[in-house]
């Protein structure tokens, strides 16, 4: 009988487990709970690691089974180490970076809408992952039915020597195919239904990622543990990686979103209102006074109607607008019109122009057409000689 079970009921265990049963637990606890995966339950962390020093040491444990705690107190357990040392003795680098006896992480890109970055959102990711067979529990077989491979020595990898000419020869080094590598071997007879001696069978997984507002492309969301299985290995992360859809209005700049918006002559002049619909389904009203010059490329700003900011949503960036101006076609008015209108216009700036200067006309300019020689006479730009009679060639650029 053991003085109080209070450590033991803080790692899901009970009094009578073995030391492969407490380590277990607390794995899973310690995982569950760590301050990179679980910011808020620093303290639930404490008293886990806590209880598991206490109860991995067989002198801790026998003290604290005969006394409880306060037999701990009054210097029966010895000193005591930080919860991440302890965390970091199992695991080996605290799941921080990824060690020998930790999986890789696995690396899955996700397409969100400027919208769900700009709102926040969650999307469900399916995904295969490889698990412990159940079965079994990854020994790929019965108990003790696993033995050393007899043709790589339990090496998972096999030697062989070529010769390449007189007096020369060379060592391969290849996976051994008996046991795939493994460097053990099941028998046939001996191996697991379900996971055939591969210790591990797929999974489907769905994850559900939480986009928060703000968020940005390249943003990352970890799910700590949530990587293939391996017996011996402690899973590693799924790492989503949020990637951002083009949107047919809007494009992001940081915390700034950016947009053209095209206005007529008279309402770059005279002033005008353009509704625009926002990411969150709100309409505002841009407002442009009169008297007020909208130019060709001008860019203006309407200050916090930008993206949230990340884990600040009330603050938000800019909503910047570049302004392309549509002028009417050729002879939209009549002439007697034409000149009204000249008079309400600022003043042109008249040139002085003598009888000695030459008039020329202005055609529309089309990139496609050749270029024409003396007298109206095409050549083409390859012809060495140029037009007859010119005496000099002439070359485009």
């Amino acid at each position: 009988m053991v003085k109080e079970t209070k450590l033991y009921d803080v790692l899901n265990a009970k009094p009578s487990s073995s030391q492969e049963e407490l380590k277990k637990s607390y794995r899973k606890l310690a995982l569950k709970y760590h301050p990179d995966k679980n910011p808020e339950a620093g303290e639930k962390f404490k008293e886990i690691s806590y209880a598991y020093e206490v109860l991995s040491d067989p002198k801790k444990r026998r003290v604290y089974d005969e006394g409880g705690e306060q037999a701990l107190k009054e210097g029966g357990g010895g000193g005591f180490h930080s919860p991440m040392d302890v965390f970091d003795m199992l695991f080996g680098g605290g799941g921080r970076r990824r060690e020998p006896n930790r999986g890789k992480d696995v690396m899955h890109r996700l397409k969100v809408s400027l919208e769900d970055m700009y709102n926040g959102a969650t999307r469900r990711l399916s995904l295969q992952k490889n698990v412990i067979c159940s079965k079994c529990e990854g020994r790929g077989g019965k108990e003790g039915a696993t033995q050393t491979c007899t043709t790589c020595r339990g090496t998972g990898m096999q030697i062989r020597i070529q010769q390449i000419g007189p007096g020369m020869v060379q060592q391969i080094q290849s996976m051994c195919r008996e046991c795939d590598g493994q460097g053990e071997r099941i028998n046939a007879r001996d191996r697991c239904k379900q996971c055939n001696g591969k210790k591990i069978i797929k999974e489907s997984k769905i994850l559900e990622v939480h986009v928060d507002k703000g968020m940005s492309e390249g943003q990352k969301v970890t799910f700590h543990g949530e990587g293939d299985q391996e017996p011996g290995l402690e899973p590693g992360n799924v790492v989503i990686v949020l990637i951002e859809k083009e949107h047919t209005v809007f494009h992001r700049q940081k915390q700034d979103l950016l947009m053209k918006m095209d206005v007529s002559l008279t309402e770059s002049l005279c002033g005008f209102k353009k509704v625009v619909k926002t990411l969150d389904n709100r309409e505002i009203v841009v407002t442009s006074h009169p008297g007020e010059v909208i130019k060709f490329n001008d860019i203006k700003c309407v200050m916090g109607e930008g993206m949230p900011v990340y884990r600040d949503p009330y603050q938000k960036g800019r909503l910047i607008i570049q302004f392309s101006v549509s002028f009417p076609e050729n002879n939209w008015i009549s002439e007697g019109d034409l000149k009204k209108l000249e008079k309400l216009l600022p003043p042109r700036v008249e040139e002085i122009i003598t009888d000695e200067m030459e008039d020329v006309e202005l055609h529309e300019f089309d990139p496609s057409a050749r270029a024409q020689g003396l007298g109206g006479e095409v050549y083409d730009e390859d012809d060495e000689d140029g037009p007859r009679g010119s005496g000099m060639q002439c070359q485009t650029h």
